[in-house]
C-alpha cells in the first residue's frame, strides 16, 4: 500500500528549498508541494502575533492540496507558530527546531550556539528546545540578519559573506562552543563562509537535514509512504531573482514557480 498524498512544505520566502532538497534526497519516491511567502518576506523581523497569522493563512492553503503531512521549513515559523499549526491541521505537522535540537545534542560536549533571525533568537525556542532534552547545556545564541540577503543574493562564500561572518560569529569561535546549529533555512547555502569563521573543530548542524531525516522515519512509522514523485513550486511573488536562486537551491529539479494568491 502507499499513500499518494503530497507532503506539503511551508516557508516563508525560499531558504525552505534547502528542506526540500534534503527531502527528495532521502524520500525520492515522494510527491512534494511547496509553498513560499515570498510577497511577505522576510517573517524574521516581524512580531510573534504577524507570523502566526501569515503561517496559519498558508496553512490552510495547502491543507487544499491534501497534503498528508505539513513541513515548517522555516526556523521563524517553528519558533512561533507551530502549536497554533498543530491546532489548525489535521495532519502531522513537523517543524525545523526540534529535529535541530536532537541532532545537536547528540554530537555535542555541552556548548551549543545557536544562530537565527531576530524573531527566532529572540523567541528562545532552540535554548527551550536544548535545555528540555539537558538542563545542564550551556546555550548561546545570536542574529544574523544579514545572512539572509546574502544567501538571495547567491553569495554563498563571497568575501562580503566571509568578512560578514568572521563578525557575527566572533562569539563562537576559539573553542567556545563546540556546535553551531544553523537556525535558519537559508544559512546553509552560507556553509563554507559559516565553517571558515568558527573553525574546523566546531560541528555544523543543518536544520535542513536534520528535518529530512525526522520526516524519513516519520513517514515510515506511519507508513505514510508514497510513489512517483514530482514536485510543485508555490509562490505568492514569482520575481526573477526568486526563480534565479530557486534554480541554484535546486540544479538537478525543472523549476517552474506557479504563482498563487493566499486567501485573507
Amino acid at each position: 500500500m502507499t499513500d499518494a498524498r503530497p507532503i506539503a512544505i511551508f516557508d516563508s520566502g525560499i531558504g525552505g528549498l534547502t528542506v526540500l532538497a534534503a527531502l527528495r534526497r532521502r524520500l525520492p519516491a515522494e510527491r512534494f508541494v511547496y509553498l513560499g511567502d515570498t510577497a511577505r518576506l522576510p517573517y524574521g523581523t516581524k512580531s510573534a502575533e504577524t507570523v502566526v497569522r501569515y503561517a496559519v493563512r498558508a496553512a490552510g492553503f495547502l491543507a487544499g492540496h491534501d497534503a498528508k503531512l505539513l513541513v515548517v521549513a522555516c526556523n521563524t515559523v517553528s519558533a512561533s507558530a507551530l502549536p497554533a499549526l498543530e491546532e489548525a491541521m489535521e495532519v502531522p505537522v513537523v517543524g525545523v527546531v526540534a529535529p535541530g535540537a536532537r541532532t545537536a545534542l547528540a554530537v555535542t560536549h555541552g556548548r551549543v550556539g545557536v544562530i537565527g533571525t531576530e524573531s527566532t533568537v529572540a523567541s528562545g525556542a532552540y535554548g527551550r528546545a536544548l535545555r528540555a532534552l539537558d538542563p545542564e547545556i550551556d546555550v548561546v545564541a545570536r542574529a544574523c540578519p544579514l545572512f539572509v540577503p546574502l544567501a538571495e543574493e547567491g553569495w554563498w562564500d563571497h568575501p562580503v559573506t566571509r568578512e560578514v561572518a568572521a563578525l557575527y560569529l566572533e562569539p563562537f569561535a576559539r573553542g567556545r562552543v563546540d556546535t553551531l546549529i544553523l537556525g535558519c533555512t537559508h544559512y546553509p547555502l552560507l556553509r563554507p563562509a559559516i565553517a571558515a569563521a568558527v573553525g574546523d573543530d566546531v560541528r555544523l548542524v543543518d536544520s535542513a537535514e536534520a528535518v529530512a531525516a525526522e520526516v524519513e522515519a516519520l513517514v515510515a512509522r506511519r507508513e505514510l509512504a508514497g510513489s512517483g514523485g514530482g514536485v510543485r513550486l508555490l509562490v505568492t511573488d514569482a520575481a526573477a531573482r526568486i526563480d534565479r536562486i530557486a534554480r541554484l537551491i535546486l540544479p538537478d529539479t525543472a523549476v517552474n514557480l506557479e504563482l498563487v494568491d493566499l486567501p485573507d
